[in-house]
């Protein structure tokens, strides 16, 4: 991923997926478009049906990289253009 969202939630009553459906919704509403790929701390990693999560021993506990890492298909997203193509 070159950009990403840094999200942080150490509340440990909530599953991760909730976690991360909060930190997806919000990349969403900050970037204008879904997010494919989710790094987490290798304790924290799930698997999760609507994005591809890695295990990341760089991430510390409690804290989600997320955004879209432009080497994983995604079907839902258009292609993005160039500036000045028609």
């Amino acid at each position: 991923m070159r950009e990403g969202l840094l999200w942080y939630d150490a509340d440990g009553k909530r599953p991760m997926s909730q976690k991360v459906g909060d930190a997806a919704r919000r990349y969403q509403e900050r970037f204008g478009h879904a997010p494919n790929c989710c790094h987490v701390h290798p304790d924290a990693w799930a698997e999760l049906p609507e994005l591809h999560v890695v295990a990341d021993p760089r991430i510390l506990p409690h804290h989600f990289w997320i955004g879209v890492d432009e080497t994983l298909p995604d079907l839902a997203r258009p292609a993005r253009r160039r500036k000045g193509a028609a």
